[in-house]
């Protein structure tokens, strides 16, 4: 059993070491070896086989970010639920008994409040809204 801070701290740093130097050298190697070559097709940016269309500058959907806070909400849900689920039996006792049940079950429904406010707001929904004016089957014509 490790008695100091070195013992204890240096199998954490020698690995640290090891990943280190592993990693800079495999990219001396690579790029000591490796092939040079510059062409148009190699320098575009790959998107899934697609053509890259328009600039980076381009604007983003409200939609965009609506998810992204979808995403933000789970994680932060997930990263609260699950320590609270393995010592849920430990705050389960004495005076506390339903204490910790209520605070999660609180935060729950916070959790489902924010779901539900980013489904009203149609976040979940991909498609788009047909427009009357830009739907022909609704457009008269002028006879």
């Amino acid at each position: 059993m490790p008695q100091t801070y070195t013992e204890l701290y240096f199998p954490v740093l020698l690995q640290a070491v090891i990943a280190a130097g592993l990693a800079a050298t495999l990219l001396l190697v690579s790029s000591l070896l490796g092939k040079r070559l510059k062409n148009k097709v190699k320098d575009t940016a790959y998107e899934c086989g697609i053509n890259p269309t328009g600039t980076a500058r381009e604007r983003f959907s409200v939609k965009f970010y609506l998810v992204a806070m979808l995403f933000i909400l789970f994680d932060i849900e997930a990263v609260f639920l699950y320590p609270w689920a393995v010592v849920y039996r430990d705050i389960n006792t004495g005076a506390m008994r339903w204490f910790g049940f209520i605070e999660m079950l609180l935060f729950v429904i916070l959790v489902l409040a924010g779901f539900f406010y980013i489904y009203k707001k149609g976040v979940l929904s991909w498609v788009e809204p047909e427009k009357a004016e830009l739907n022909p089957k609704k457009v008269k014509h002028a006879a």
